[in-house]
């Protein structure tokens, strides 16, 4: 059997905790394959709300196996609430999660540096969720993280000191914020204690064994294609590979191995922080966008900007990803608009009109050209079948299909788990 891949498309919220809830149940193992708790996937189940930050979203449903993958970065504190938020809510997920041993973990002086170089940037600020997920993954690839594994070891406190002591003659060239970070290492080491009685695995062994076996296994992307850190909206961007490129090397499974590259995007468009956003809206409809589409991140808490859906992007990271289908979220959203626009082209400063994303999106887009579309005048949120949607609603997705050359077959018409049309 293969790997199947859901991800992403724009800039990360389009929806996918509640994709993978709703697919999870046709699948033997969830697998996380980078990212870390600058995730938010929010999943709504009757009247109770959960936010999955590293946790794989297939934890409400029962006997699915649950991998953190090896390119997942790991708070220990994060992970813990995570779990006691679960069980408070009467689910204990642990006896079906598995944490890689070759995931890194995030040291409180981790997101101490983070905050501090934020702190630092002022204006000039990429927008970090604050989490220490960019200087984990500097220690990774300077090959001094520490891994999940090593909280096997017997010298593990001394490998923790060495890097604490690393991390805090480097904070020396920020300015000094309030960190409290003797209360927030107390914090760390009890939960510590919470990861080491948890199911740590070979991961790419036991996920390699789960395809031999001919099971079915759902990779769950983090964040969105653009936020990629070779080819997203450079240096507005995540510090790991969010295409499905990154599924390989976060799991350590072959590239023949993935069989369908499921996208998501909204019907529109968001981004949370600072970075290019061609198609934003700014003023009333963008608020108003904003407020019925509840857009604020499952994370940090922030406004989403919202804009426009955005075609020569999509066409970008499909051509990225290899997309094989596509989701639509939040169509329900647009049932607000009289008219809404899509983005079809960019306006270069030479003049020049184009579908490709240029190198810089800051300074080379002009201007964008739009289609026009004329809403619906009716709420859309208890259709269950694809013809029941409206005609307008329906020549939107047309549109969207034909322009993408990519077969829409799902799409969201409210946040719940039967909000779901399958096509």
């Amino acid at each position: 059997m293969a790997v199947d891949v859901l991800l992403g498309l724009q800039w990360g919220d389009e929806g996918k905790g509640k994709i993978v809830d709703h697919l999870s149940d046709q699948y033997d193992a969830i697998c996380r394959f980078q990212g870390g708790p600058n995730a938010g996937h929010t999943i709504i189940i009757g009247n109770d709300k959960h936010v999955l930050h590293t946790i794989p979203s297939g934890v409400f449903r029962a006997g699915i196996k649950n991998i953190v993958g090896n390119g997942v970065v790991i708070d220990p504190i994060t992970f813990e609430r995570e779990i006691n938020g679960l069980l408070k809510s009467g689910l204990d997920c642990r006896s079906n999660l598995y944490i890689s041993k070759k995931a890194h973990l995030i040291l409180p002086t981790h997101r101490y540096l983070d905050a501090a170089s934020e702190a630092q940037k002022g204006d000039a600020k990429i927008g970090s969720t604050l989490r220490g997920i960019g200087p984990t993954y500097m220690d990774k690839t300077g090959r001094n993280g520490l891994r999940i594994g090593d909280l096997l070891t017997g010298d593990f406190r001394d490998k923790y000191q060495n890097l604490k002591k690393k991390h805090l003659n480097l904070a020396e060239i920020y300015p000094k914020i309030d960190f409290d970070l003797e209360g927030e290492e107390d914090k760390w080491f009890k939960a510590v204690e919470t990861l080491k009685q948890l199911q740590i695995i070979d991961g790419e062994y036991f996920i390699n064994d789960l395809i031999t076996n001919g099971k079915k296994v759902l990779a769950e992307g983090a964040q969105g294609s653009m936020l990629d850190i070779t080819y997203g909206t450079y240096p507005f961007v995540t510090s790991s590979n969010t295409i499905t490129a990154g599924v390989c090397t976060g799991l350590g499974i072959p590239p023949q191995a993935i069989r369908r590259v499921i996208g998501i995007t909204k019907a529109y468009c968001t981004r949370v922080g600072s970075g290019p956003f061609p198609t934003e809206l700014f003023g009333k409809t963008g608020n108003a966008i904003m407020k019925e589409g509840k857009e604020y991140g499952a994370t940090t808490g922030r406004e989403r900007r919202c804009g426009w859906i955005d075609l020569p992007q999509l066409k970008y990271v499909i051509m990225l990803n290899g997309v094989t289908e596509l989701v639509i979220t939040k169509l329900d959203v647009l049932t607000i608009l009289e008219t809404f626009n899509a983005g079809t082209a960019y306006q270069f400063a030479n003049g020049n009109i184009s579908n490709r994303l240029p190198f810089d999106l800051i300074d080379e887009i002009k201007k964008v050209d739009y289609q026009s579309f004329n809403s619906w005048n009716q709420p859309i949120e208890n259709a269950k079948n694809y013809d029941e949607l409206p005609t307008e609603a329906l020549n939107y997705l047309d549109f969207l299909e034909r322009e993408l050359n990519t077969p829409i077959k799902m799409v969201s018409v409210g946040p719940e788990r039967n909000q779901t049309i399958i096509r």
